[in-house]
């Protein structure tokens, strides 16, 4: 089973275990960097208030982030749905 990461990198080129910034994921996917930070900063907070429903393999809220903003752009995923809001294409 592969990770959104690993998605996100294979279908654009990438190494499967090379992170992105959050500027790599808005110029590689074409969405706008302010609603990427968005989600990303839902995600740290998911992380710290609802700890419960992190897996134990997550060691920081930044990685939840990361993991989460991932998601929000694979249009596959439950995420997108969730954070469509936030993703808005570049002109």
């Amino acid at each position: 089973m592969s990770t959104y990461k690993q998605k996100f990198n294979k279908k654009h080129g990438q190494k499967l275990n090379q992170p992105n910034s959050l500027e790599d994921i808005s110029r590689l996917s074409g969405y706008k960097l302010k609603g990427l930070k968005t989600i990303f900063d839902k995600g740290k907070g998911a992380y710290k208030s609802n700890p419960q429903s992190v897996r134990p393999n997550v060691k920081s809220p930044e990685a939840w982030a990361y993991a989460r903003t991932y998601a929000a752009v694979d249009p596959t995923s439950k995420a997108s749905k969730v954070d469509k809001k936030h993703l808005v294409k570049k002109r």
